[in-house]
């Protein structure tokens, strides 16, 4: 009898003690959705506003907690690289977007096409892009466009046409190349190659792997597709500095691959920075 009391009082103990670990275990391996944060003191509130605990939380963007360099308990967003976020809007001025166009030629095509409206348009619907955004990495984000389009001259790649086939990746079987349709680089990042068509098109659902041209028939979407790149493939190598996004918009560049370009890149940076008030980072060049 004394035995069987025993083991009742133990499967009694276990059957309080079980609830209360399962919602420890609950609280610590899932987000703590919260709409304006008040995380506990050992979670991070996110860019997105949400609780908890991981890189996911704490790192790029974290409003306050714990963060890894990013955000305090302040509650000021801060971006990529520690510097506190702004206002895209309030930031890309039309004064700012024009001073770059401007430079343009005037016989350019871009000229007729990217516009302050189209920008300010198509980051409204991509918000992601502007969310959580430092004056540092506008400055990086607006350099790169300068480059690849020539002062916002170029909506289609020179030569595009010529070269098309060298953008059909055989090997990318998750977004075939349509037939007849041809991936060279278009829009204010200059977009290329199908996989990177399939993907962005997947993601702003726009069929771009069949109708790719619709990407310089439309300045939104062109700008919404050089939003994509950039969170996709380049935001989260900024807080390695600007030669970290050379590396992602065009490794072929670095290593002495293209000094040149790589020095015409960081020269846009230096002055966009400038433009914004802010000083340039280290580790520049790649």
């Amino acid at each position: 009898m004394a035995n069987y009391a025993k083991s009742t009082t133990r499967k009694d103990t276990f059957s309080l003690f079980l609830p209360s670990l399962l919602v420890l275990i609950l609280t610590l391996s899932k987000p703590v959705n919260s709409q304006n944060c008040g995380c506990p003191s050992d979670f991070c509130c996110s860019q997105w506003g949400y609780c908890g605990q991981t890189d996911d939380y704490c790192g790029y963007g974290c409003r306050e907690g714990p963060c890894q360099g990013g955000g305090d308990a302040s509650g000021e967003v801060n971006s990529g690289g520690g510097e506190d976020a702004v206002s895209l809007e309030g930031t890309v001025t039309p004064e700012f977007f024009n001073s770059i166009i401007n430079q343009a030629r005037s016989d350019c095509a871009g000229k007729g096409f990217y516009s302050h409206d189209a920008f300010i348009a198509a980051a409204n619907s991509y918000q992601s892009f502007g969310a959580s955004i430092s004056k540092r990495e506008i400055a990086a984000f607006f350099a790169h466009v300068t480059h690849e389009t020539e002062f916002m001259c170029y909506i289609e790649e020179i030569d595009g046409p010529a070269n098309a086939e060298k953008y059909c990746y055989n090997d990318k079987t998750d977004f075939p190349c349509a037939e007849g349709k041809a991936y060279y680089g278009r829009g204010p990042i200059q977009l290329s190659g199908n996989d990177n068509y399939g993907a962005c098109g997947r993601d702003l659902n726009e069929n771009l792997l069949a109708s790719p041209e619709k990407v310089a028939q439309d300045p939104v979407l062109a700008f919404k597709t050089a939003f994509w790149f950039w969170t996709t493939n380049v935001r989260q190598n900024f807080n390695q500095g600007f030669g970290a996004t050379i590396r992602a918009v065009n490794g072929k560049e670095c290593t002495g691959g293209n000094s040149a370009t790589v020095a015409k890149r960081i020269e846009y940076y230096r002055d966009y920075c400038g433009k914004l008030g802010v000083e340039p980072e280290e580790n520049l060049s790649c």
